[in-house]
């Protein structure tokens, strides 16, 4: 009975940091929808709107291996109640906004918040779920929902700015937050490191934040000012200045934010690669598709949100059906078969066209998302598997740092090559085209049809890229060496 009861606290602790990410999760998605309404709001530019997410990503970057020291530090429950809580404090600030530098500040306290989430989460699933199989389908469900809120954000978002006005995206938080952190109190055990930290690392924390946000700034506003301008320079020099000092920090320091040891070990690695290039092709591809669907098929945003929904499905379907897999099958095989199928999600975009139906969207995201979610719970439990317990808040917070990191470099890089491919494509079709008749009808539309034909092109030769490098991702899995290492580890990579 004893035992019974002990299992079952462990699928209500699961439960309960899966209310916390998907809130999490939700927030980010939804708020995009409510920026048409708040530049109204507030009257001011659609750039100058764009630092709300800006500030939003560079605050959550900065903070997340911060939070994932403390939280092994000072303990797991403490950290994911504290963030939670001011994540709470801070949604009902954002809804309070009276102008745009109020909010841009109240969404700063939200990400610096909600980034104690993914490392603690992680942390508190893989002491609760020690045996490997069982930690590697827990950390499967968990990741199921970040799918799920990247549904559900449009689909309830729309409905609410609607009906309720924009400030009610914020909040909504109060209610479901509440509600997370009574669950957090009441089921979460308290854990931390075994190992004592007696100096917090701050200039290790200061010198990396440094990097990340100069690196998060110039992927995300390069585009807007070029990439060779003054600004983005300036930003490259800020990026690769404060990392040399920081590694030289790290080098020295007796107890550092993030132990250089574990880019020694190949396993960390190998996962880190991984997830950076399959989160890469991901994002990128899904930064565009959005804006593809109400550009030219003529959705508007709660449309366009049920098109993830199959995507959500099958993420949930195959993030517990890959960890299952967990010690019968080598993480290598799995992981190879989950990013090919991703790949081959992304290739089927490269056939969408202005005649495209939705069935055409929703199948291959949902073969994408089936991709993703089948390697998921494998890749994350490899990066819980190689590290010591003590430092499993650490080394998710560098898991989670890669996928963002990626996530920015996907919609930046696909960005850029789709501006320029659209350009070099109306060049292209320019040259090939004879135009008979020059009335001033008859040249706008041709003016139109060349740059429908351009752009149209470009969206299927950005996909194809994106398709290429994920695919690249997945054969290099086949290199990975497999062994047993542990009593308490399934499998890792070398």
């Amino acid at each position: 009975m004893q035992e019974q009861k002990k299992d079952n606290l462990r699928w209500w602790i699961l439960l309960t940091v899966i209310v916390g990410t998907f809130l999490g999760r939700l927030d980010q998605t939804i708020v995009n929808l409510a920026l048409p309404k708040i530049i109204n709001d507030f009257g001011v530019s659609v750039s100058a709107a764009g630092w709300i997410a800006t500030a939003y990503i560079l605050a959550n970057a900065v903070f997340v291996p911060i939070w994932g020291k403390l939280g092994d530090t000072i303990g797991r429950k403490k950290v994911y109640i504290l963030g939670f809580a001011i994540f709470i404090l801070g949604s009902v600030l954002a809804g309070l906004a009276w102008n745009l530098s109020s909010m841009i500040v109240f969404r700063v306290i939200q990400a610096i918040a909600g980034s104690a989430d993914y490392p603690t989460a992680m942390a508190i699933i893989a002491v609760t779920f020690k045996e490997g199989k069982e930690r590697a389908q827990a950390l499967g469900i968990w990741s199921s929902s970040f799918a799920a809120a990247a549904v559900f954000g449009p689909l309830l978002g729309g409905p609410l700015i609607d009906v309720f006005g924009w400030r009610s995206v914020f909040l909504i938080n109060l209610p479901i937050g509440i509600l997370g952190v009574f669950m957090a109190m009441r089921f979460i055990n308290e854990s931390r490191s075994e190992v004592k930290t007696v100096h917090f690392d701050w200039w290790g924390a200061l010198t990396l934040g440094g990097s990340l946000s100069s690196l998060v700034l110039v992927l995300d506003k390069g585009v807007e000012w070029g990439w060779l301008s003054f600004n983005s320079i300036l930003c490259y020099a800020l990026v690769f200045i404060s990392l040399y000092i920081f590694v030289k920090i790290e080098q020295k320091v007796k107890e550092p934010i993030i132990d250089l040891k574990f880019f020694k070990i190949p396993a960390f690695v190998n996962a880190l690669v991984n997830n950076f290039i399959v989160f890469l092709g991901m994002m990128g591809s899904l930064f565009l598709l959005p804006i593809f669907a109400q550009t030219f098929l003529g959705y508007n945003a709660t449309e366009t949100g049920y098109l993830f929904i199959p995507m959500a499905a099958a993420l949930m379907l195959a993030s517990p059906l890959g960890g299952s897999l967990t010690g019968k099958v080598e993480s290598r095989y799995v992981i190879f078969a989950s990013t090919l199928i991703a790949s081959l999600g992304i290739f089927l975009f490269s056939f969408i066209d202005p005649k495209s139906t939705a069935l055409d969207l929703m199948f291959p995201l949902a073969v994408m998302a089936f991709g993703l979610g089948f390697g998921m719970a494998q890749r994350t439990n490899i990066v819980a598997s190689v590290v010591d317990p003590h430092e499993i808040g650490i080394a998710s917070s560098i898991l989670a740092l890669v996928r963002n990191i990626a996530g920015a470099f996907g919609i930046a890089i696909f960005g850029t090559i789709l501006n320029t491919a659209i350009e070099n494509n109306i060049l292209k079709i320019n040259s090939l085209s004879v135009l008979r008749d020059h009335t001033p009808y008859v040249v706008q539309e041709f003016i139109t049809l060349v740059t429908l034909k351009a752009q149209v092109d470009a969206y299927a030769y950005v996909f194809l890229i994106a398709a290429a490098i994920v695919l690249v991702g997945a054969l290099l899995t086949l290199f990975m060496k497999i062994k047993n290492e542990r009593t308490d580890v399934v499998v890792h990579v070398e």
